[in-house]
């Protein structure tokens, strides 16, 4: 059975110099070369779409490949299609980059310039890899074949703005309407998702942190199944255990959600962490929750001009909430999109919070009257951004996952 190979190179010349050797070893099947990121998760997608067995054995991936990195494009690869072998072509070849490809499920590197030798030994390991885990797989139903979720992510102008109540309605808007969801707190000091759904669990965020290869097992483990259909992957409930979730750790995780459910919700809550700024940029709609009043709407802007500052995200790439509205309010809508330069939701949440009041003391604001005008503009708002099954394309999308992965260390030493 021939070997196929999916090139992943950006460079015209190093295509034409792959694609020659590629086509020399014996038994290979070369596939027609993808030329960026975007392109090899979305052609993996679809043939994953169809059978397990559609996928290429190997993935080359170059090292100028974009707009994602390379090694952030191999995560990526590996945690989304654990059958693919995927190989580094790089001119680095440092124990440190041999030993980072390893840790981000590179199967092998190659070294710049290219050697048919090396080439053929390496291609054949990992096709031998491939097939073995193929047939280790069967017809295993937990793979991760998925095209790649919607991630959207909810974080508060300051605390109390209602940041936590929008996200987990959005959620249940879009389980409701028959997408898999799932509601992720990053909130990780003091994250309140399981306060306000009444959940007791053992599981939580921090459990995933450390753990290098999140198989769709692990994950369910880790996850809470909540009544209303919910995935929930909840905040730890010791608030210094937060600090094990790292940007490295936020992004491995929020990938394994996008590849298993349509829709991920994330709590980033107020306060920016390494691991939230990680998140907000992956997000394909970043939404920040603000009221319209003079230090809620003061917090977005600062919030705002941080995330453009440390490279997380541009202020026309960020669309705010404006909770708790009512027309005789001084701060309207169109005052907040002139002060933060955001885009702002046309639905804009009431001011009402009787409506909630009960629900959120008995931690059941699930069971919120769905003729309450609170619930009925969340849930407006998640069919305004494309969340609900039928409701049309969100317009925010605007491919967060093809960002570079700056280290939230360097984002900071680039903000001062």
């Amino acid at each position: 059975m021939p070997t196929r190979i999916l090139p992943a190179v950006g460079d015209a010349d190093a295509v034409r110099s792959l694609t020659t050797l590629l086509s020399q070893l014996p038994d290979a099947e070369p596939v027609v070369p993808v030329t960026d990121s975007t392109q090899l998760i979305d052609t993996l997608a679809r043939l994953a779409s169809e059978s397990i067995d559609e996928l290429p054995e190997v993935v080359v991936v170059h090292e100028r490949i974009g707009p994602v990195p390379a090694l952030e494009l191999i995560r990526e690869v590996a945690l989304r299609f654990p059958a693919v072998g995927v190989i580094l072509v790089t001119s680095d070849v440092s124990p440190g980059l041999f030993q980072a490809a390893m840790d981000y499920g590179a199967r092998g590197l190659i070294s710049l310039p290219l050697g048919y030798e090396e080439l053929a030994t390496r291609v054949h390991a990992v096709a031998q890899w491939s097939v073995g885990v193929r047939r280790h797989l069967g017809a295993a139903t937990d793979v991760f074949t998925g095209a790649g979720g919607t991630v959207v992510t909810v974080s508060g102008a300051k605390g109390g703005v209602g940041a936590t109540m929008t996200a987990i309605q959005l959620a249940l808007a879009a389980q409701a309407s028959g997408r898999t969801t799932a509601l992720l707190d990053m909130d990780l000091q003091t994250g309140d998702v399981a306060s306000y759904l009444d959940v007791q669990f053992r599981r939580s965020v921090a459990d995933l942190a450390t753990i290098t290869d999140i198989s769709p097992r692990v994950l369910a483990d880790a996850v809470f199944p909540h009544d209303t259909g919910l995935a929930l992957l909840l905040a730890p409930g010791e608030g210094e255990r937060g600090e094990e979730v790292t940007e490295r750790a936020a992004r491995q995780i929020v990938s394994a959600l996008r590849s298993r459910y349509e829709i991920v919700v994330v709590d980033c809550g107020a306060q920016l962490s390494g691991a939230g700024a990680a998140v907000v940029e992956m997000a394909d709609t970043a939404l920040l929750v603000t009221t319209p009043d003079v230090v809620a709407v003061r917090g977005a802007k600062r919030a705002v001009r941080m995330w453009d500052r440390l490279q997380v995200r541009k202020a026309e790439e960020t669309t705010v909430v404006v909770n708790r509205h009512s027309r005789g309010t001084e701060i309207q809508p169109a005052l907040i999109q002139k002060i933060t330069g955001t885009g702002v939701a046309a639905t804009v949440i009431p001011a009402n919070f009787k409506e909630l009041q009960g629900a959120v003391d008995a931690g059941r604001v699930h069971e919120l009257d769905a003729k309450g005008t609170v619930k009925q503009a969340l849930w407006t708002l998640a069919g305004e951004l494309g969340l609900v099954k039928g409701s049309e394309a969100n317009s925010h999308r605007n491919g967060g996952r093809e960002r570079g992965a700056l280290t939230f260390r360097r984002r900071r030493e680039l903000g001062r």
